[in-house]
């Protein structure tokens, strides 16, 4: 009888290590996304100021 309450126990134990390592790897996956959607807005800023640099470089050029 002891013996199945101290498998169950150890079970239970590993389950919880076993979803502490997962809640941890999730946590780094998803500061990896928040950093990639970080990088994403900083290269749409930078096109949006290039885009913005070729259409004054544009207007130069306009016969009018």
């Amino acid at each position: 009888m002891v013996f199945w309450i101290v498998l169950i126990i150890v079970v239970n134990l590993i389950a919880l290590a076993v979803l502490i390592a997962y809640a941890i790897w999730l946590w780094h996956k998803a500061s990896d996304v928040y950093s990639e959607i970080q990088m994403l807005s900083k290269r749409t800023e930078e096109l949006a100021d290039l885009l913005a640099q070729i259409g004054q470089e544009g207007d130069q050029y306009r016969l009018s």
